[in-house]
């Protein structure tokens, strides 16, 4: 395996890859081949289709490229899960959609991979503040 050359973060919808922007302005400067990672890509996001996942790719020297697959933002989930287009615009001073427990349960365990936290109680604060913060509130 080849030296690392970059290492590059893109937020892309779940099995729409293509080598048009965001993705062709971003991969090809680094000269990987953009219809072979747009089909890897896919590929392994078909099952998640409708949401945006965040991709961390890395280019080896040789231009060839490896990438990891992370869960959806937490945001995007507490959209998703409580039918919003948006947060609040004025944070928790304005309450927007209510989320019960088990659904701040359920987006914890999804995001439990990526958060910095080692019990589901911790993942559990985590995603509440970020849906207090988005005028979402939580029933207990």
């Amino acid at each position: 395996m080849a030296n690392v050359a970059k290492k590059i973060k893109l937020q892309i919808p779940a099995g729409k890859a293509t080598p048009a922007p965001p993705v062709g302005t971003v991969l090809g400067p680094a000269g990987i081949n953009l219809g072979e990672f747009c089909t890897k890509y896919n590929d392994a996001t078909k099952d998640k289709m409708g949401d945006i996942l965040p991709v961390e790719i890395t280019i080896y020297e040789d231009r060839t490229f490896d990438f990891v697959v992370k869960t959806p933002p937490t945001a995007f989930l507490i959209k998703k899960f409580s039918k919003i287009q948006k947060g609040s615009t004025k944070g928790k001073n304005e309450v927007v959609a209510t989320l019960t427990a088990d659904q701040i349960k359920e987006i914890a365990e999804i995001k439990m991979p990526d958060l910095n936290c080692y019990t589901l109680e911790d993942a559990i604060k985590i995603v509440k503040g970020t849906a207090l913060n988005m005028g979402v509130n939580v029933e207990e």
